[in-house]
């Protein structure tokens, strides 16, 4: 027998950004011949390949969709099997227990996500968070109270759950490598949580490199390095290769379906339990590295990440 139903509400679009689809779809199903006439056909392609099984959590529905455009909304409800095209984001509160802001405009992202949160619903907010320190400021007591959740479902990567479970063997982690396509305030999200979220030193400066792209080196408080590439308007590039003392792998990611289920399932639990998913200093510690990373760049220089108050 089925309990109370959890209610989400989900807000679109931004440009380039098909999660208002996917994670809709993840979480209601979806109508096959909707979906292929949305415009997101790499949506489509994966989520036709998946089993029916892998669709759905118990007693959970996106009930709700908004976005700045009537026709994106229709298109949304149609292939998403969302009951309600809400007319203003905000008429969501008081008809969901839950938001998720799935666009990735983080200069947007406060405003957006601001009332929801003072009106005491849970939101979940597309990566990145913010890049802006005094924004991050107004997000922390949310994040602490298990209000907030904000990452990239790449954290939960499949094709790292080896590394993750298995560290101890790799021995000592000398070296991370990884490169991604797109912009660094956009993109560099992805491999910062999925590094961070594998490996146990933490971040202590950014230090630019001279490329023709955005190319950060980050020491770790062990003395390691991560050193991530983002190299703009390339083909489809999501790599990260571990260097240990015992053990080298290299892993392409690929399998965004099961990335986005996985941070579902920790939003979905949050909402059940009030717990924070994620240790609140990983988030900040995250996006300290993007906003170092960002003034590193532009400053030419090395930023230590205790200098970035939050």
């Amino acid at each position: 027998m089925g309990g109370v139903v959890i209610r989400i509400g989900i807000i679109g679009m931004s440009e380039g950004n098909g999660h208002p689809f996917s994670f809709s779809a993840i979480i209601n199903g979806y109508s096959e011949p909707d979906l292929a006439v949305s415009g997101w056909k790499v949506i489509h392609d994966y989520v036709i390949r998946r089993d029916a099984s892998e669709f759905g959590f118990p007693d959970v529905r996106v009930t709700h969709a908004w976005t700045q455009d009537a026709e994106t909304t229709r298109k949304l409800c149609r292939a998403s099997r969302i009951d309600n095209a809400a007319v203003a984001a905000e008429e969501m509160i008081g008809s969901v227990d839950a938001v998720i802001l799935a666009r990735d405009d983080f200069e947007n992202h406060l405003a957006m996500a601001l009332p929801f949160l003072k009106s005491g619903l849970h939101v979940f907010v597309d990566k990145p968070l913010t890049v802006e320190s005094d924004e991050l400021r107004v997000f922390r007591p949310f994040l602490e109270s298990g209000k907030l959740m904000s990452c990239s479902g790449m954290r939960y990567a499949r094709e790292l759950d080896e590394a993750r479970a298995a560290l101890d063997a790799y021995g000592e982690i000398r070296l991370v490598r990884g490169a991604i396509l797109n912009s660094w305030e956009k993109y560099g999200i992805h491999l910062v949580d999925a590094i961070l979220n594998v490996v146990r030193a933490k971040p202590v400066s950014v230090m630019p490199l001279e490329a023709p792209h955005a190319s950060m080196a980050i020491r770790m408080d062990d003395d390691s390095l991560v050193q991530l590439d983002v190299l703009g308007d390339v083909g489809g590039c999501f790599r990260i290769d571990f260097f240990g003392t015992r053990k080298v792998t290299a892993h392409e990611i690929a399998d965004n379906f099961t990335a986005f289920r996985r941070t579902l399932w920790r939003f979905i639990d949050c909402i059940k339990t009030g717990r924070p998913p994620i240790p609140p200093e990983q988030t900040i510690t995250a996006m300290r590295v993007l906003m170092a990373g960002r003034m590193a760049r532009s400053e030419r220089r090395k930023v230590a990440l205790n200098e970035l108050r939050i």
